[in-house]
């Protein structure tokens, strides 16, 4: 066993999930501005130490990916963020793209979606050197993927399949595990069967590419969305419907030598994204460990909560902890609605 493929076991094994505590300044500063709360690099970090310091919380986060200002902060205890982490045995990771673009030559403009390609490949090596001293073990990039009438495009498809595996391979060399992130929108009016599609060649281009770049697949982690119909689409599916396509895509697309697969939760509300996991891993007749990979999906009820009292960190912490273990049962196919109101 190489020493990636027993990072990537040791984020998701034993009904863990990863914490995408990553969101950029701009993000977290509509997050708290929603709540009535100042942004700034203080507060960001307050809510962020809650979190990362819930005893409770923590037993089922495996890893917590960061953003560059909160991997060099220092938390109330004078640990450093990443050893805070450590000291729950959760492996801190870093976001290393500095975020999607309008493609270039991208004739779309006002007529239909944006196509976007994902950068951060410049000085990337440097980069991933620093944050490897600082104390990521992974790290996370993400591809961003529309679909309407017209898009997306092979063009879309391929370039940002090529990026990720160059990504990948660049992070494999400074010793860390690459998530490979390609995120198919729920934006749109779309019906299930088309997300199925698209889906499913996003997932066969970037298996393409990344095998093309040499990339050990024994140690990345997939984090993908499930199959989902359109947000605004007049034609809705039950959770068993989405569980049975999902894992139906997996099989297709996904290469078995691939650890781990731990879902986005793409704008999904905190409970129907433990469901769908929970319904996908009732089903799950692979050799995958299917977990999770949310940020609001885990972290929305506890950030209500502290916007209303600061200084109750205890009732924040409880919220955050119901969320991760809810999570945690949804990984191995135990959770039940009845659970969440205990």
């Amino acid at each position: 066993m190489s020493e990636l493929n027993k990072i990537a076991l040791k984020i998701l094994s034993n009904r863990k999930g990863i914490l995408a505590a990553d969101e950029s300044n701009g993000t977290m500063t509509k997050r708290l501005e929603s709540i009535n709360v100042k942004s700034s690099p203080e507060n960001r970090l307050k809510f962020r130490e809650i979190l990362f310091s819930s005893e409770e919380g923590m037993k089922n986060i495996g890893g917590v990916i960061l953003y560059d200002e909160t991997i060099r902060q220092t938390a109330s205890s004078g640990k450093k963020i990443p050893e805070l982490i450590n000291s729950f045995g959760s492996v801190p990771g870093i976001k290393v793209d500095t975020g999607a673009k309008r493609m270039v030559l991208d004739p779309t403009n006002a007529l239909r979606m944006v196509e976007t390609i994902t950068e951060g490949l410049d000085d990337l090596r440097e980069r991933l050197e620093e944050y490897y001293e600082l104390g990521a073990r992974f790290t996370k990039w993400r591809a961003v993927i529309n679909i309407n009438k017209s898009c997306p495009s092979e063009l879309t498809i391929n370039a940002n399949a090529h990026a990720l595996a160059r990504y990948a391979s660049l992070v494999q060399e400074a010793k860390m595990v690459p998530i490979i992130e390609p995120e198919v929108l729920m934006n749109g009016d779309h019906n299930i069967n088309k997300c199925y599609e698209v889906t499913s060649r996003v997932l066969q281009e970037c298996y393409r590419e990344l095998k093309f770049h040499n990339v050990d697949l024994k140690g990345t982690i997939l984090k993908p969305n499930m199959i989902l119909p359109g947000d605004k689409s007049s034609n809705k599916s039950e959770a068993q419907e989405i569980a049975k396509m999902t894992l139906k895509c997996l099989k297709e697309n996904v290469p078995s030598e691939v650890p781990g697969i731990a879902f986005l939760s793409g704008g999904q509300s905190e409970i129907e994204a433990t469901q769908n996991l929970n319904e996908i891993n009732k089903i799950n007749d692979t050799n995958f460990i299917i977990s999770f990979s949310y940020g609001r999906a885990l972290q929305q009820g506890a950030l209500k909560s502290w916007g209303k009292d600061q200084k109750d960190i205890l009732n924040t912490q409880k919220i955050f902890s119901q969320r991760s273990k809810m999570n945690g049962l949804a990984s191995t196919g135990q959770w039940l609605k009845e659970l969440e109101t205990e």
